[in-house]
């Protein structure tokens, strides 16, 4: 597969895209990492973001891992582009505790309108990472509004 970025202003694109999602906001989602086919979100637990035993609700980690995946496959595509995810599977390994979350989405296959990414979650404290979640996500290309 090829990561060879369609729009030279892909990460841009996708910068101000993700600052466009008001549900990042609300999760204070920060974007890592943009690269071709790649691109890492990472959320910092807090009290309201938690489920009833106190970890980072899955709700979250899906949240975070499906706008990984789906940036991810927007880097891939040419400008005008935005993507809509029209299905996903995920996979809960293990609770997401720790001092915070990072979700890396990734290009398995960029088409001409779909595409498939995979992703994973970690639960991060100090320098070691439990792998907490997995995504397969396939994603539409739509033009953006004009």
């Amino acid at each position: 597969m090829s990561t060879e970025p369609r729009n030279p202003e892909y990460a841009a694109t996708v910068r101000r895209s993700f600052e466009a999602q008001g549900v990042m906001t609300l999760l204070g989602a920060s974007l890592v990492e943009v690269a071709p086919g790649h691109v890492e979100i990472e959320v910092v637990p807090r009290p309201e973001l938690s489920q009833q035993q106190s970890f980072l609700h899955a709700g979250v980690t899906t949240t975070i891992l499906d706008s990984a995946c789906g940036y991810a496959g927007l880097t891939l595509m040419p400008a005008g582009s935005e993507v809509l995810t029209v299905e996903l599977k995920v996979n809960l390994l293990a609770p997401a505790a720790g001092d915070r979350v990072v979700a890396r989405g990734r290009v398995v296959r960029s088409g001409r309108t779909l595409t498939v990414a995979q992703g994973d979650a970690y639960a991060v404290t100090g320098g070691d990472e439990v792998h907490c979640a997995t995504i397969t996500a396939t994603l539409i290309r739509v033009d953006a509004p004009g």
